[in-house]
């Protein structure tokens, strides 16, 4: 309590409220990137777009559903992991409901940008979608894999030589026969 606030008291005078704390929205857990990921499929669903769409969205989320158990291992705010999340919330949902907000005849059949049509747009954006979230897997994937090769290396200077495996004790070969003129 500060002497304002003591000299308030005294006279009858209100405490001031503290200004509320702003609400900051919580990072979207698993649960909601899957659930995110479960509404963009449902929109490409029972033929609502062309297949190839359809199966560039398909890669786009396997992808996705892959990489989430792993995002640890790209650190706390790093920007594969906001990449990530922003695909399956953001990115993949806005490509699609553009696309899908156009009439289909329009959308497949008229050039919009530089000779292509949405559909041909919409196409390339999934592909880069797509190829992103393969290097973000691999990326997750290869802190998995480095550590494998780390263990190997401390093992093999541990225990033996790179590739080696252990040696059996060398077999000592039989005593040559005894002929049967030796007196001995």
């Amino acid at each position: 309590m500060g002497i304002r606030d003591w000299f308030g008291r005294v006279f009858g005078r209100e405490p001031e409220q503290p200004e509320p704390e702003e609400q900051r929205p919580s990072a979207p857990t698993a649960q909601d990137i899957e659930a995110a990921l479960q509404r963009v499929e449902e929109l490409v669903a029972g033929g609502a777009v062309p297949t190839v769409v359809t199966s560039r969205v398909r890669r786009v989320a396997k992808t996705v559903r892959e990489t989430i158990p792993r995002l640890a291992n790209l650190g706390m705010g790093s920007p594969q992991a906001y990449s990530v999340v922003a695909t399956a919330t953001d990115y993949l949902p806005e490509a699609l409901g553009g696309y899908l907000r156009l009439p289909r005849d329009w959308a497949d059949s008229r050039p919009i940008e530089n000779g292509k049509t949405s559909l041909m747009l919409l196409i390339d954006q999934l592909d880069l979608l797509g190829s992103t979230m393969d290097k973000i897997f691999d990326a997750v994937v290869r802190v998995d894999a480095d550590a494998l090769i780390a263990h190997g290396r401390f093992l093999q200077e541990k225990f033996g030589t790179p590739g080696s495996a252990p040696r059996p004790a060398p077999v000592q070969p039989p005593p040559e026969p005894r002929s049967t003129l030796d007196l001995g």
